[in-house]
């Protein structure tokens, strides 16, 4: 009991004095926090100090003042007086020359020096001297600049009302002399234009500088409680209001149209034939894999639409289109509805041959989702039967001047597709017969093969642009970028491929980019555009540019790209507090992505090229039911490797890396080799799946034909005593299965005689004919030949016809069933599974 009471008393005092250090540590931050603020408010208060001694300090009042003077301004330039502009205002110092300083001794009407500066400076500082009320001699100490400027700002640092009171009626009286200053100043400002410029371009720096710590001492009055994160926040939700409140339908920016559809209906073929290019060809297995991005300008809608009459009559209002294509396999889900989001127009792609397909409809459930107006390219009918291609021709009199059999089968086939689109909720009409844009969808014949109808279908994407889109395609100021794709170029290192949906990119620009181990802030060193009509993914010359604006696909050079990421948004931050708060955004954003995605305890490591693909890929794994513990996007690393080879301990099957479009550094390969770890890479993520299944069934294969002797399936079987054909050594009997299911080699053994081993199954037989399996309800003959060096068990002695025989299982034969032979197993099988364990009283 002492010692028990001796170590309660050591544990409390113990307690106590952990209790003291805490609280003393406490108070030790709060001092230190206390000291801080404290040091905080000294300086602002010097600050402000420094501020009301140089003058720069302007009170509520004041500020009021400087605006109205500024609008007196702009009256007196309306009226047609000449004053300078208002940059001139902020910017001009007042400058006395030698001749009006030779007046003022000689005139005693004349003006004081307050009333010589210019206008700009009087308006500026907004109070003027008492001495334009009096008509008392200027001294010569006010000749000076500084000392006008600092006898002007002594009388705004008062803070009293009664002061206020008094700046009111000076104010009345400068409305009065405001004019007759102007007009002198008009008459003098040529004479002394020389001497000013001189003075005006070394004075001018200093202003701005002056101008810079105002607005901040203003700033950081209204914002002390605020960090820089907030208050670049702040800056950048006004510099979005303004933008918005600048936007005006007169100036367009380039539509984005996104392409989307079924795989091969025909969406990079419609685009090869708009650039007269062969991209297609180029991608892997000819399906696209990655979102790509082509500029087609002015020039080209207005070649490619000439032979629609009407529309080449018309004004053409939009700069250019920017066309997005997009993956069509079922694993692009993510691309597409990436790629609608940026987009203001799509054209959905629809076979003719095959109507609307599971991918088509996707599709559609993206656009009605995200409320995108889109047209219908009705592709592929010059697989009609006998159809005559005429590429020059308007498509309406092409399906004139073909034969009546042909026609018929084009109408039978569109009006399939407008029903079918009705069962999606849509109306659809043909183009040509569509009256009501608004509320049917127009659908326009095409091919991709030999070019028909493929300037109708850019004429109507025009056409609704700069009509019903003219509101969305306004040009706005304020960034809006996507990062598309990154890139390793040869001669030019890393770079990112970026839609630039509105805004503008410039050559030095600060911009932040998402990354796999964080935001990259880093500074654009070049702007390449592939040239019109180019696509953004092909390898081609490209153009350098020092300032891109809205809408284009961009690469972008620039310094540590290599961990950026594609499928987030790109910002341009003005200063460092805005790039922090990017940061932040980005970050969040890219948590949100990954963190949506499950990993598993067992499975497989996928890394990917892009966000986009990596979310493609992990989408079909997850349809085909195989499970990923990792995941990564860029080149495969050795830390990669090391990830991958836990798998060796506990599954070696999954011990595999899925590298979908990235490459395998040597060392990381090595690694890999030494360690039993696979690597499999491929373009196409068919491939890539194919690769991986073959090489589980392998496995699979060999773990089966390795443990085969271990696994016991369960089964219950019932002697037909009418079948006993022997019985004893070997047993040869008819037997019915009563539930699970029998194999060759499964140990039977009789549960009401003490668990009795009665031998293995050796042989099945049905209707005379040899069989592996017989399930539930099968009658079958079945040979048990006794366990080598037990004694051989009898019918009839050691058990009889009428117990019930059981497949004998254990720990270890269960664990061989769970992992090597699932697949051969139904819920029913694991049902007797878990009777079966209970019976044996397995753990």
């Amino acid at each position: 009991m002492r010692l028990e009471e001796e170590r309660l008393r050591k544990e409390e005092e113990e307690r106590e004095k952990r209790e003291e250090e805490e609280r003393l540590k406490r108070e030790e931050e709060k001092r230190i926090e206390e000291e801080r603020k404290q040091r905080k408010k000294q300086k602002e208060k010097e600050k402000k100090e420094r501020l009301k001694q140089e003058g720069k300090l302007l009170t509520k009042t004041q500020k009021q003042d400087r605006q109205r003077a500024m609008q007196m301004l702009e009256e007196m330039k309306a009226r047609g007086i000449d004053v300078p502009n208002k940059d001139e205002i902020v910017k001009k110092r007042p400058v006395y020359s030698n001749r009006k300083k030779k007046q003022q001794h000689h005139t005693e009407d004349t003006p004081s020096p307050v009333e010589e500066m210019s206008p700009s400076a009087s308006i500026e500082e907004k109070t003027p001297e008492p001495e334009t009320k009096t008509n008392e001699k200027p001294t010569e100490e006010t000749d000076d600049v500084a000392d006008v400027w600092d006898a002007e700002d002594d009388t705004k640092d008062e803070w009293d009302a009664e002061d206020e009171e008094e700046v009111k009626e000076e104010k009345k009286g400068e409305e009065k002399t405001v004019k007759p200053v102007v007009e002198e100043k008009k008459d003098d400002e040529e004479e002394d234009e020389e001497e000013e410029s001189e003075e005006e371009s070394s004075d001018e720096d200093d202003e701005d500088e002056d101008e810079d710590e105002s607005s901040l001492e203003e700033e950081s009055e209204d914002d002390d409680d605020l960090t820089p994160v907030e208050r670049a926040r702040e800056r950048i939700m006004k510099r979005k209001e303004e933008a918005e409140k600048n936007r005006t339908t007169d100036v367009l920016r380039s539509p984005v149209v996104c392409v989307l559809g079924h795989v091969d209906t025909g969406k990079t073929k419609i685009l090869d034939k708009l650039r007269k290019t062969n991209v297609q060809d180029g991608e892997a297995g000819g399906i696209t894999q990655q979102i790509g991005a082509t500029n087609v300008p002015e020039h080209a809608i207005k070649d490619q639409t000439k032979m629609c009459k009407e529309f080449s009559k018309k004004e053409l209002k939009l700069p250019g289109l920017l066309i997005i294509d997009t993956p069509g396999h079922e694993s692009f889900s993510n691309l597409r509805s990436r790629g609608s989001s940026l987009c203001d127009i799509a054209i959905l792609v629809v076979d003719i041959m095959h109507a609307l397909e599971p991918q088509t409809i996707e599709s559609i459930n993206l656009l009605k989702q995200r409320k995108t107006p889109f047209v219908i390219a009705l592709n592929k009918v010059d697989r009609l039967y006998q159809w005559k291609p005429m590429p020059q021709t308007d498509i309406v009199n092409v399906i004139k001047k073909q034969n009546s059999q042909t026609k018929g089968e084009f109408d039978r086939r569109s009006r399939e597709v407008i029903t079918q689109m009705a069962e999606q909720g849509l109306n659809s009409a043909l183009f040509y017969e569509n009256k009501n844009p608004k509320e049917y969808i127009s659908l326009v014949p095409t091919s991709a093969h030999s070019g028909d109808g493929m300037g109708n279908l850019i004429t109507l994407l025009c056409e609704l642009s700069q009509t019903m889109l003219a509101k969305r395609l306004s040009y706005c100021s304020e960034l809006q970028a996507t990062v598309m794709e990154v890139k390793a170029l040869h001669g030019l290192g890393t770079t990112v491929d970026v839609i630039l949906v509105n805004g503008r990119l410039k050559e030095s620009d600060l911009i932040v980019v998402p990354g796999t181990e964080g935001p990259i802030v880093t500074q654009v060193r070049g702007l390449l555009m592939p040239q019109p009509m180019r696509e953004l993914r092909v390898k081609s010359q490209w153009e350098h540019h020092k300032e891109v604006m809205a809408a284009q696909g961009v690469k972008i050079i620039a310094k540590d790209m290599e961990k950026a990421i594609a499928g987030l948004p790109l910002y341009v931050a003005k200063n460092q507090d805005e790039a922090e708060y990017y940061k932040e955004e980005l970050s969040t954003a890219l948590k949100e992505v990954l963190n949506a995605i499950k990993l598993s305890e067992r499975g497989v490591f996928v890394q990917a090229s892009t966000l986009g693909s990596l979310e493609a890929l992990l989408e079909f794994l997850k349809t085909s039911n195989i499970p990923y513990a990792g995941i990564n996007i860029g080149p495969v690393h050795r830390k990669d490797i090391m990830k991958a080879s836990i798998m060796l301990e506990h599954d070696t099957q999954y011990a595999v890396i899925l590298a979908f479009d990235v490459r395998v550094e040597r060392e990381a390969q090595e690694m890999a080799d030494s360690l039993g770890v696979t690597i499999f890479t491929a373009d196409i993520i068919y491939n890539l799946f194919d690769k991986f299944i073959a090489y589980r069934n392998a496995i699979k294969k060999k773990n089966q034909d390795l443990y085969r002797h271990i696994a016991v399936f369960p089964c219950k079987v019932k002697i037909l005593p009418q079948y006993i054909f022997n019985s004893r050594d070997p047993i040869v009997c008819g037997v019915v299965v009563e539930d699970g299911f029998l194999k060759e080699g499964t140990p039977l053994c009789v549960p009401s005689k003490e668990f009795l081993d009665i031998g293995r199954v050796t042989s099945l037989e049905a209707n005379h004919k040899h069989v592996d399996i017989a399930r539930k309800g099968m009658e079958v003959c079945i040979k048990v030949e006794p366990i080598p060096g037990d004694t051989p068990k009898m019918i009839g002695r050691h058990f009889d016809e009428t117990d019930m025989l059981v497949s004998k299982i254990s720990r270890n034969s269960i664990d061989a069933v769970k992992n090597y032979f699932r697949e051969d197993m139904l819920k029913t099988d694991w049902q007797l599974m878990v009777e079966l364990k209970k019976k044996f009283e397995i753990l």
